[in-house]
C-alpha cells in the first residue's frame, strides 16, 4: 500500500513537471522540516531584538531599549485604563452607546466631529496639528492593534513616529479597539497613550452609521460623556477660534543648520515630516510663527513654504497679509523666490492671491483621496485632512493663476499655481508619513526650483557686478565706482 506522503510526493512532482516548474522542495517531509525551521526563526524574531542588515549599533541599542521597555510590562491588560460606559451624541440629535478605553474624564468633552478613512497611521493622525479641536472617527473597524511606539528622534531632531510632540485630537471614536497590541516598536497600548494625554477614547460605536450621518448631513458638533458626566450647556466649536495661533511655534526654530538652501517654513501647524522632507533634500529649515513679518526679516531665504494647519483660514488674517506682501515683493523681482504651500498653505496662498475659500460639507480626510493633475491628466492617490477649499470656478479665478489639481471624487480644488512665476500649492499632503507616497516628488520639484532660481539670482548678481567698473586713483588711492547706464 502506498503511503499518503509518497502519494503526495508523486502528485507534487507530476504537477510541477506538467506546468514546467522545477520543484524547490522535493517532498512533503522536506517541506515539514523547512516549516519547522521557519517557525523556529519566527519565534526568535518575536522574542529577541534582531539586528537586520543596515542597522547600526546605536539603532540596535534603541531597538533593545524598546524591547526592554515592552518586557517590563507584565501584562498589556493590567495597565489599561478603566472601562466605563460612555455616550457619544451628535448635535443633530443622534446618540451612540459605547465603552471608554482612554482617559476617564468626568466632564463633558465636545468638538467638531470628523471622520478619516485611513487604514493605518493612527499615531500620526492623532498627533497631526490639523486635527486640533476635533473628535476623530475612524472608519477602519479595528484600531490599536499595533500599539504606540516610543518617542524616538531622527538625525534632524524630529519625531520618527509622530507628527508633533502632543496629541491634538479632542477625542477618538472607534468600532473595535484591539486590547492586545503586537508590534516590535510598541511600548504601550493606544488606550494607555490616550489616558496619559487626557484624551477620551470610545469603542463599540457603529462608526458606519456615524459616517453615513456626516456624509448626508455634513460635519457637525458632538459630545462625549463618560460615566456620570453631565452634558455641557453649549458645545465647543473649534472653528470659532484661531487654532493656527494655538499650534504654531512662538519663536523661530532652525533645523539642519548649515545646509545649502535656507527655506522659511511658515508654521500654521506644520507636521514633522514636512520639515524632514525639506531637510533630506538639502534645506536649512527656518520654522517661523504663523504671523511672522517678512518685511522685518533680513534673512536671505532661498524659498518660502507654508505648512498645513487646523481650522478656518479666515482667522489667519496676519498670515494672509504677510503672504500678500511676499507675492507683491517677489513678483516685482527679475528673479523671484519660489513659494509653495500644503493644505492650509494652499488656502492661505490662495487668499493672499485673491481667491475665496469655503467650508466643505464634511471635508476630505484619509489616505485614499484621488487627485488629478490638470497638466498631465495623471491621477494620484493622496493623504488629506481639510474641511475648507478654494472656489476655483471660471468666474472666481484670479488673473495670472490656474488650477493645478482637482479632487476626482467631489471636484473640489486640490491645488493652484501661477502661470509664469514659481508660486504653487496643493490641498493634499505630499509628505504623508503613513503613506501614500505618490506625490512626495513635489518636494523634489520644489527644491529643484529653489536651486534653479538661486542659480539665476547668482548669475544676475554677477552680471550686475560686471557693470560696475572700479577705477583706482594711483596718487590719492581713492576708489571711484562708475556705474554704466
Amino acid at each position: 500500500m502506498i503511503s499518503s506522503i509518497n502519494l503526495t510526493n508523486a502528485i507534487a512532482k507530476n504537477v510541477t513537471k506538467a506546468v514546467g516548474l522545477r520543484p524547490l522542495i522535493g517532498s512533503v517531509s522536506q517541506l515539514a522540516r523547512v516549516n519547522n525551521q521557519l517557525n523556529t526563526i519566527n519565534r526568535s524574531f518575536a522574542s529577541v531584538s534582531v539586528n537586520p542588515i543596515g542597522i547600526n549599533k546605536n539603532q540596535k541599542n534603541v531597538q533593545a531599549n524598546v524591547f526592554k521597555n515592552q518586557a517590563k510590562t507584565p501584562s498589556q491588560l493590567n495597565k489599561q485604563p478603566p472601562r466605563i460606559p460612555a455616550t457619544f451624541t451628535l448635535k443633530t440629535g443622534q446618540s451612540f452607546k459605547g465603552t471608554s478605553f482612554g482617559a476617564p474624564l468626568t466632564e463633558s468633552v465636545s468638538g467638531e466631529v470628523v471622520f478619516t478613512t485611513s487604514l493605518v497611521g493612527y499615531p500620526e493622525s492623532m498627533t497631526d496639528p490639523s486635527y486640533k479641536g476635533q473628535i476623530l472617527v475612524f472608519t477602519q473597524p479595528l484600531i490599536g492593534n499595533y500599539g504606540i511606539p516610543a518617542q524616538e528622534m531622527d538625525e534632524f531632531g524630529l519625531f520618527k513616529h509622530f507628527e508633533s510632540n502632543d496629541i491634538h485630537v479632542k477625542a477618538i471614536i472607534v468600532c473595535d479597539y484591539a486590547k492586545k497590541y503586537s508590534h516590535w516598536r510598541a511600548v504601550e497600548s493606544l488606550g494607555e497613550w490616550c489616558a496619559r494625554h487626557n484624551i477620551p477614547a470610545i469603542e463599540g460605536v457603529d462608526t458606519r452609521a456615524v459616517v453615513t450621518i456626516l456624509r448626508e448631513q455634513g460635519s457637525t458638533l458632538g459630545e462625549i460623556l463618560i460615566g456620570d458626566a453631565k452634558p455641557a450647556k453649549e458645545l465647543e466649536d473649534p472653528n470659532k477660534r484661531n487654532l493656527v495661533a494655538e499650534v504654531s511655534v512662538k519663536q523661530k526654530q532652525i533645523y539642519n543648520k548649515g545646509a545649502e538652501f535656507k527655506i522659511a517654513l511658515i508654521d500654521c501647524g506644520a507636521k514633522q515630516n514636512i520639515i524632514r522632507c525639506l531637510c533630506k533634500r538639502g534645506a536649512e529649515v527656518h520654522l517661523v510663527p504663523w504671523d511672522h513679518d517678512f518685511s522685518k526679516d533680513i534673512t536671505k531665504y532661498n524659498g518660502y513654504f507654508i505648512s498645513n494647519g487646523p481650522g478656518n483660514p479666515d482667522y489667519c488674517d496676519k498670515t494672509i497679509e504677510n503672504l500678500r506682501y511676499l507675492l507683491v515683493r517677489e513678483s516685482a523681482k527679475a528673479v523671484p523666490t519660489p513659494i509653495f504651500g500644503i493644505c492650509m498653505g494652499n488656502l492661505l496662498l490662495a487668499s493672499a492671491a485673491g481667491f475665496e475659500t469655503y467650508k466643505l460639507p464634511y471635508g476630505n480626510r484619509g489616505h485614499n483621496q484621488p487627485a488629478i493633475n490638470l497638466k498631465t491628466n495623471q491621477c494620484v492617490i493622496t493623504s488629506q485632512n481639510h474641511g475648507f477649499a478654494i472656489r476655483d470656478s471660471e468666474d472666481k479665478m484670479v488673473q495670472g493663476w490656474e488650477k493645478y489639481f482637482v479632487n476626482a471624487n467631489d471636484g473640489s480644488n486640490e491645488g493652484i499655481r501661477h502661470k509664469t512665476l514659481p508660486f504653487a500649492s496643493v490641498q493634499y499632503h505630499p509628505e504623508a508619513k503613513a503613506g501614500p507616497h505618490d506625490t512626495e516628488y513635489l518636494f523634489d520639484e520644489y527644491m529643484e526650483t529653489v536651486r534653479e532660481y538661486n542659480n539665476l539670482k547668482q548669475q544676475q548678481e554677477t552680471a550686475q557686478a560686471d557693470k560696475n567698473v572700479s577705477v583706482q586713483n594711483p596718487s590719492k588711492k581713492i576708489n571711484v565706482t562708475v556705474t554704466s547706464s
